[in-house]
């Protein structure tokens, strides 16, 4: 990641508040509440409402985000809710996960740029273990049409960094999957999320 992005990340999570709110988003608690608890990692975690919320679970949370300013914010947050999590910062490549380390992996607007997001979810998917669950909900690339109608919408302006069901057909390639749509929801999540917005939903099952 180029260092534009660090600092965006860390000028937003830096400011009062929490950017995304401190609740989880709701279609990660509406698929968690269905699981056991096990071992989970939250990549681009940002302030931790998704981390912190799986701990309260009784998951063993492991987070990371390039943004330092995001992970002061996450220890916050579970410090306030009495919880631990594990969170690094760094990129991908230099965090020390292991191949089938995690029973889960959450992918909560997890946008990562164009040439990148394709081969950042393959190796992320080396971490999980056979049978393993992703959850995914990030914006689709019809969202580029909301965000212009409505920029407190948030999410990316670069439809490449926008995601389509054929594009995690084929990322998951080797996932059952147990749900795969397009959807049109209203967000009200902290600053940056707030309106109606295009999303995809993704629950797959690692063969």
């Amino acid at each position: 990641m180029k260092d534009i992005w660090t600092e965006k990340w860390n000028d937003r999570y830096s400011q009062n508040g929490f950017a995304y709110g401190e609740e989880p988003n709701i279609y990660l608690k509406e698929q968690l509440e269905k699981l056991s608890a096990g071992n989970i990692l939250f990549p681009a975690e940002g302030e931790g409402r998704n981390a912190v919320f799986a701990a309260k679970r009784e998951w063993k949370v492991s987070a990371f985000d390039i943004s330092a300013e995001g992970k002061n914010k996450a220890l916050q947050l579970a410090e306030t809710n009495q919880v631990k999590i594990d969170y690094q910062v760094g990129e991908l490549s230099k965090l020390n996960y292991r191949a089938e380390q995690f029973d889960a992996m959450a992918l909560i607007y997890a946008h990562f740029p164009a040439d990148t997001k394709s081969a950042y979810h393959r190796k992320l998917s080396e971490y999980l273990r056979k049978g393993g669950i992703v959850i995914f909900e990030a914006f689709s690339k019809n969202h580029i049409n909301y965000n212009s109608v409505n920029p407190k919408v948030g999410g990316p302006k670069d439809e490449g960094m926008l995601f389509s069901t054929d594009e995690i057909k084929s990322d998951f390639a080797n996932y059952e999957v147990e749900e795969l749509i397009e959807k049109e929801i209203e967000l009200s999540e902290g600053l940056y999320h707030n309106g109606t917005g295009s999303v995809i939903r993704f629950v797959g099952r690692k063969k």
